[in-house]
This record gives structure tokens, sequence and C-alpha cells, in this order.
């Protein structure tokens, strides 16, 4: 049995984050278009758990206001 350290725990923590944003910032893009650096920085801000909220949510939008609503709505949740 082999066992990780709190900082392999962290750092795969991070890298899972990291993951997470890259997808979901690609989608966003695919689906909306360019995104401003603003916007970027809302998103990287999200928790894991946000940014799985935000990656099913995208699905159904269909302009950038709809990434605004959702941020707005969602952002100040933890």
């Amino acid at each position: 049995m082999s066992y990780i350290t709190t900082g392999e725990r962290i750092g795969y923590e991070r890298g899972k984050q990291e993951q997470g944003q890259t997808l979901v910032l690609r989608q966003l893009q695919k689906r909306v278009g360019e995104l401003r650096q603003e916007v970027q920085g809302r998103i990287q801000t999200l928790s894991l758990e946000q940014l799985e909220a935000l990656g099913e949510a995208l699905l159904a939008f269909t302009a950038i206001e709809d990434l605004f609503n959702w941020l707005e709505a969602n952002q100040a949740v933890h």
C-alpha cells in the first residue's frame, strides 16, 4: 500500500483544479466566443465543485450573457 504526503495531495488537488479550469474555459470559448481576461479571471477563482456545475450549465448557454448571469448567481456560493 502506498501513502501520499500532504504535499502530494495538495499538488493532486491543484492539478484537478487547473484541468477543470482549462476544460471549462475551452468549452465556454467554443460556446460563446472569446472571453475577456476579466471573465477568465473570475472563472479561475471558482472551486472545483463550481467548475463542475458551470461545465454542466454551459451546455445550455447560447450567449455570453448566459455566462454572466450564471457567474452572478453562483460565484459567491462556495
